[in-house]
């Protein structure tokens, strides 16, 4: 652990104006805030703390945020308050800390509804004030340095995949290299420690094997650029596990294939010795086609530039080489905090960084559930990108595979709504078609047009994927109040009396509900039953219903079984009155009446393993109906649902539960259960449904 006098001295090594008070008191009040509280490997906690810091000084950063990272546990673990931090360190790293603090732990996938609101608090904390970001960053680090202290291996699997979901692209995409490689190695160890140690073997017996390849390989690149009166610093390595072994699953192929595992940097000192330093590398030995890259022209999203090329090396050796200055080669290794370094301002950020946080920002509006939420920033934080431009020329950075919907969506939500088709270099596409590097884009638009459910096939950027599903919903929601106002005006034809002008008002305040539209939103999906709407609306005269129509609950009887046996409907078939039956009795469990062409029961009698009994039994005399499910087409137009209820009220069955299953541009596919007096009157009313012209097919389930 970092001393108090080793910790300040490296920050007043990089900047001789650090507050170094506000260092010492940051320290003094940590060590004595965890007192005695011990981290898994047994050393004090306040090490932690002190370590995370140190991580930072290697990347210079200003005292407020060397402070921060000091003090970042206190309030979470600690008796310590955020006043009290705002009090004793001034209000600029009480902010931080309460921004790191709201970061706390991204919890494990499984805990979804918690992780998607701590990203949510993160990414709004770190859209404040982006240092909040490295602290964390640094944060993590640590602890993946130290989680082979943790005993439980489920607690270790959790953290290292948090790492590799979360932290590491997070690391990527504000270009903190150095910081994402070494997170991804200790997180691919603990994830895939069998992988790990069959990569790193081979890698350790191609090096002792080979001799000093790498360093030969070195000296020559060096020799050659010195001849041609381009100085240059190289450096070279095998590239890391995680890297390999992610190479190898995209091209499912073994190491013994992998041909360029080795990577090479020149560091020079201006950005026109790196393009002369190509062209000689590229005159000494073959490049490989498509491996270039000119990301100092084209900068990756995130401020990355360097030129990179594949070579065939002797022997047909692919190796990767990587051409930057000095001050790219700090911003490639230490993204943000480099520029920083330079800048010497903390609170300035690259423009792209800006677009980049607005993005997500924009996501979180978008989303309505934590899986959402997580699957969009997800996508919206890992790389692979190509460049696109528009037709005015701007500059449009998208993941591979991106469509015109993404590209629309990447300039403004509002072209992405609108988006009709696309010209990609001139010629009319689908919007479905991929974008390739260099293409260029116009997107087609028509005020008439909405964003359509086909598109999340193909749509990949998590800001496209909010933005339709958002949109869907609201249409969704207004569809679903659409049905209930016309449930709604069915139930009140039954009425025994006129409605007094304020019965609607003073029903909903009965069901405790907050306004119409919740009314009419319950009464389509069926949380209210027809009886509980009219008794809210005119007390009393929920009783008039049962003897105009078909009860609402139907009582079923069924023959062949010993009087007080148990028995319940299968909701695998739905059998109604008139469907021949069985009755199935598993171990204890009560019996299942199927219909007799169940698929459920062709499985069992496949499964000569599964102990059932089967039972002889059939309808009785009573039976007053059953639930049947079916599953309707229904064409995407206005009043469409509206037309399916009143056929089915017509035919005098009673809409028990409605779900939209799947949308297509013109199609909508609904499993509704209805509730039925037999077989022959479920039959009258499918063949009604498929003369209607809003239903493209119905069927029973």
């Amino acid at each position: 652990m970092l001393r108090q006098y080793e910790l300040i001295d490296r920050v007043l090594a990089y900047d001789p104006d650090a507050d170094e008070a506000l260092l010492n008191r940051a320290y003094v009040f940590s060590v004595n805030a965890h007192g005695t509280q011990k981290r898994a490997s047994g050393d004090p906690y306040f090490s932690h703390p002190i370590e995370v810091a140190g991580i930072l000084t290697e990347l210079h950063l200003d005292d407020e945020t060397i402070a921060t990272a000091i003090l970042h546990d206190t309030v979470e673990d600690t008796v310590a308050t955020p006043e009290q931090i705002g009090q004793l360190f001034g209000d600029n790293v009480a902010r931080l800390v309460d921004g790191v603090t709201k970061l706390s732990k991204i919890e494990a996938q499984t805990e979804n509804e918690r992780a998607a609101e701590n990203l949510r608090k993160f990414l709004l904390a770190m859209s404040g004030d982006i240092r909040v970001l490295l602290v964390k960053l640094a944060d993590r680090l640590h602890n993946m340095r130290t989680l082979h202290y943790i005993a439980n291996p489920d607690k270790r699997r959790r953290i290292a995949r948090e790492t590799m979901d979360i932290y590491a692209p997070l690391a990527e995409r504000i270009g903190m290299y150095e910081f994402m490689k070494e997170m991804q190695t200790l997180a691919f160890q603990q994830l895939e420690p069998e992988a790990y140690e069959s990569i790193t073997r081979r890698l350790e017996q191609l090096k002792s094997g080979g001799g000093d390849k790498i360093a030969k390989i070195g000296s020559g690149l060096k020799l050659l650029l010195s001849r041609h009166g381009v100085q240059a610093d190289i450096s070279g390595r095998e590239k890391h596990p995680y890297s390999i072994w992610r190479k190898m699953q995209e091209r499912h192929i073994s190491f013994e294939q992998l041909s360029d595992i080795m990577a090479f940097r020149a560091i020079v000192p201006a950005v026109e010795d790196c393009y002369a330093a190509l062209g000689h590398i590229h005159r000494r030995w073959p490049a490989v086609p498509g491996r270039f890259k000119d990301y100092i022209s084209t900068p990756k999203r995130n401020g990355y530039r360097s030129l990179h090329t594949t070579i065939m090396h002797a022997e047909n050796q692919r190796v990767e080489i990587q051409i930057r200055t000095e001050e790219m080669h700090a911003e490639a290794e230490y993204g943000l905090a480099a520029h920083w370094a330079y800048k010497q301002d903390m609170k300035v950020r690259p423009e792209t960084q800006q677009d980049w946080i607005a993005d997500l920002v924009e996501i979180l509006d978008n989303a309505a559930t934590p899986e959402e939420l997580l699957e969009h920033t997800r996508m919206a934080m890992y790389q692979d990108r190509i460049f696109a431009f528009t037709p005015k020329g701007e500059l449009i950075q998208l993941p591979k595979g991106a469509t015109p919907i993404d590209f629309a969506y990447a300039v403004h939500t509002d072209l992405g709504d609108q988006a009709v088709g696309a010209k990609i270099n001139g010629r009319v596409v689908p919007l479905r078609t991929e974008i390739h590097n260099g293409d260029q884009v116009q997107v087609l638009r028509s005020k008439a047009q909405t964003p359509q459910p086909s598109w999340l096939s193909f749509a990949i950027t998590g800001k496209a994927l909010a933005a339709i599903r958002r949109h869907l919903r609201l249409v969704e929601r207004e569809q679903t109040v659409a049905l209930g106002r016309k449930l709604y005006d069915d139930i009140v034809t039954r009425l025994p009396a006129p409605l007094a002008a304020d019965a609607l008002e003073q029903g909903i305040k009965r069901l405790k509900l907050a306004d119409e539209v919740q009314l009419m939103t319950a009464i389509a999906r069926r949380t209210l039953t027809d009886a509980q709407v009219m008794e809210a609306l005119m007390p009393g005269s929920a009783g008039a219903d049962v003897a105009h129509n078909m009860p609402q609950s139907s009582a079923i009887s069924i023959e062949g079984l010993a009087p007080g046996v148990a028995y319940e409907l299968a909701t695998c078939c739905h059998p109604v009155p008139g469907d021949r039956i069985v009755g199935l009795r598993r171990p204890d469990a009560s019996i299942e009446v199927h219909s007799i062409d169940c698929r459920t029961l062709a499985d069992l009698a496949e499964r000569s393993d599964e102990e059932t009994d089967w039972i002889d039994v059939q309808w009785g005399d009573k039976t007053m109906g059953a639930v049947a499910r079916i599953s309707v087409e229904v064409k995407n137009e206005p009043g469409a649902l509206g037309v399916i209820a009143t056929i089915i009220g017509q035919h005098k069955a009673n809409i028990i539960n409605l779900r939209l299953d799947s949308r297509d541009t013109g199609i909508h596919t609904n499993t509704i259960d209805v509730e039925v007096h037999d077989a022959h009157q479920l039959m009258r009313l499918l063949a009604a449904l498929r003369a209607a012209d809003a239903v493209a097919g119905a069927e029973r389930v």
